[in-house]
């Protein structure tokens, strides 16, 4: 058998004390291993419930609007439906399974709508003064006891706090993520945002632990035939490229 000599600067989490310190202090996290689906049935509450959402007048305008366009026939969709990554707090909610994994110093979230990840950084470090507008936005957290508690700011106005509501840049998030038994995971999320709502807007997510499932694949761009026109209007295409 050949022996291959260790690459140059190369450890260890035995080797280097501060690692190993790391991955130790991750063994005592709670276990939020494994794959989440999310349960159908509250996914489905959550949304028929968006127009209880205590919006101010002009985001309750925007939203009427919206709803508005849609009964007349233009069936407006979010940006979603041409492939644009849903984004927080949307991809939480989506129909699709989610799971964590922990490194040093950060908690991942890898979400199977649209192949997305969330990093959620636990250092210590604060939030960005000045952040980048990104589709998950930027998110630290803290540990409270069995309770990740995480923070975002900067998302894109790309994305959708509720249908047709767009975040500003006052907009912040807060999720508080426990177990509630072995097997499900609830996720509480706040919405604050003085131009789009007179009280916190806080909505429950239910997940169930699915030990054998594998996050896969989803490449929204590999067969949309349901996207929309830049006035959100249904561009349905049922062709199949000549494949038979």
């Amino acid at each position: 058998m050949l022996a291959f000599p260790a690459l140059a600067g190369s450890a260890s989490a035995q080797d280097d004390p501060t690692r190993a310190a790391q991955f130790a202090a991750m063994a005592r996290l709670p276990d939020f291993d494994s794959v989440w689906r999310p349960e159908w049935g509250v996914v489905g509450k959550l949304r028929a419930a968006e127009g209880q959402a205590p919006m101010t007048a002009k985001a309750r305008a925007i939203v009427d609007a919206f709803n508005a366009a849609k009964e007349k026939g233009q069936n407006l969709q979010t940006e979603g439906a041409n492939c644009l990554p849903v984004g927080v707090p949307g991809v939480m909610r989506y129909p699709y399974p989610i799971e964590f994994i922990y490194s040093p110093g950060k908690v991942n979230i890898v979400i199977e709508t649209h192949s997305q990840v969330r990093r959620i950084f636990t250092d210590g470090r604060p939030l960005p003064e000045d952040p980048d507008l990104l589709f998950n936005g930027s998110s630290i957290g803290h540990w409270e006891g069995d309770t990740l508690v995480a923070e975002t700011i900067g998302l894109s106005p790309l994305t959708s706090l509720i249908a047709g509501l767009h975040p500003t840049e006052n907009t912040r998030i807060l999720e508080r993520m426990k177990l509630d038994g072995p097997d499900r995971l609830v996720i509480e999320t706040t919405i604050t945002d003085p131009e789009l709502f007179t009280a916190p807007y806080t909505t429950t997510m239910f997940y169930k632990r699915e030990r054998d499932w594998d996050i896969r694949e989803y490449i929204c761009q590999e067969n949309n035939r349901d996207a929309a026109d830049a006035e959100g209007r249904p561009s349905m295409d049922l062709g199949f490229d000549g494949i038979e």
